[in-house]
Formats: C-alpha cells, structure tokens, sequence
C-alpha cells in the first residue's frame, strides 16, 4: 500500500471528530445522527420541502417521513401545509427547538472558542472560505456517489 500523506490522515482525523461528536449529540439528544444533520439544515437553511430534505439527506421518502415524525414527537420541528396547495408541505423548526442541541454542543462550543484564539480575525475569512468550499467538495463527491448508485 501506497504512503499517504501526512495531510491526508490529519483530514481523515478530523472527520471522525466531526463524526463521532455528531452521534454523540443525537445520542444527547435521543436521536439518530441523521436527525440531527436536518435539524442543522432546517436551522440553517429556514424551511425546507419534505422532498428538498429528502434529497439533501438521500434519503427515500419514507425514512424521511419517519425521520420527521421523530423531530416532531420530540418537539424540534411542526410541518405546515401550504395555504393554496394543502399536499405541499414544508418542515420548520419550532421555536426554542435547538435549545437541546445547542446544550449538547455546550462543549464543543467550550473547546473551539479556545482554539480561536491561535488565530487572528485576518484569518477568519480565509478560514470560512476554506469551510465553505470543503463543504461543497463533499456535497459534489457525495451527489457523485449517490448517482452511481442508480
């Protein structure tokens, strides 16, 4: 087997942090990982389409169902149906609804405020960027490997 890079194993690293802290949350929060990934959505992105969570998620349409009836049992998410067409329904979080999450990343929180303090603001950008674009490379590979298999 080929040697890797140190860089590669430094990255690998950090995602099974970022990995395991997210089961660790839902398991906080009694919930599965991939409920906590929709209310990140939902928190970031504002209200989402069933399908448009489904889809960002890859997830068929009845595990979506499934993972929203869960959200919504415990208190994080209402659905809403629109006003013109009543089948089109849209996912939003409930107010207050990330306050359990934002408790379980308490020390996240705790340890990632103490390690900005090894950089400075002109760093920020640079660092949101990098943020950004890792996060649109993964979406890219991740769409690709959905598409292969279909």
């Amino acid at each position: 087997m080929a040697d890797k890079r140190p860089e590669e194993g430094i990255f690998r690293e950090f995602l099974v942090a970022i990995l395991l802290h997210n089961e660790a949350v839902a398991d906080r929060l009694g919930l599965q990982p991939v409920d906590v990934a929709a209310t990140i959505l939902l928190e970031t992105r504002g209200p989402l389409a069933v399908g448009a969570i489904s889809e960002e998620l890859g997830l068929p349409s009845a595990s979506t169902t499934r993972l929203i009836d869960r959200l919504e049992k415990a208190g994080y998410v209402r659905r809403v149906r629109g006003e013109r067409d009543r089948r089109m329904v849209t996912v939003e979080l409930v107010e207050g609804g990330m306050d359990d999450y934002d408790a379980a990343c308490a020390a996240s929180r705790r340890h990632l405020d103490a390690l900005a303090v090894h950089y400075g603001a002109e760093q920020v950008p640079l660092l949101l960027d990098m943020f950004t674009r890792v996060a649109q490379a993964y979406r890219s590979a991740t769409e690709e490997l959905r598409q292969d298999e279909r």
